[in-house]
């Protein structure tokens, strides 16, 4: 449900939240240490910055941090420059060119469910939440890995 633009926002996010002591942060660094594209990164933090979500400071020392606390910044707010369905006007998935109430698809009811939840978690889970609730301790392995030993 979320593209890789996406994901690659939710990322550069997580990890400025995790070292927001450390801002501003350089692209060059958030690209090598999240596992993004250094070129890509730079548009996905630029729309971030325009979505009032990043700060940008431009120069030697410069970088990105993040424009408010993490804890007030919902996952919306970063996935909203990036995914088509979280807009008003969306396509329909399932090829039935607009879909809407007055319009439906066959498969309307049953993909609004699911949508309204989806908008719901990111309505209510911040960056704060992603980047630090429910966080294993660092070298823990999670059961598939434990079982695979």
């Amino acid at each position: 449900m979320i593209s890789l633009t996406g994901e690659y926002s939710i990322r550069a996010m997580i990890f400025l939240a995790q070292h927001v002591d450390k801002c501003p942060i350089p692209a060059r660094r958030i690209a090598s240490e999240a596992g993004i594209p250094q070129k890509y990164l730079s548009s996905v933090l630029s729309a971030l910055a325009r979505a009032k979500v990043l700060d940008s400071s431009p120069g030697l020392g410069g970088g990105f941090s993040l424009a408010r606390p993490a804890k007030k910044i919902m996952l919306l707010e970063v996935l909203a420059p990036f995914e088509q369905v979280l807009s008003a006007q969306r396509s329909c998935p399932f090829g039935g060119g607009t879909c809407s109430d007055d319009e439906p698809c066959p498969l309307h009811k049953q993909w609004q469910k699911v949508r309204e939840a989806y908008f719901r978690f990111l309505k209510r889970t911040s960056i704060h939440a992603a980047a630090f609730e429910g966080q294993r301790p660092r070298g823990s392995s999670t059961k598939k890995q434990r079982a695979k030993r």
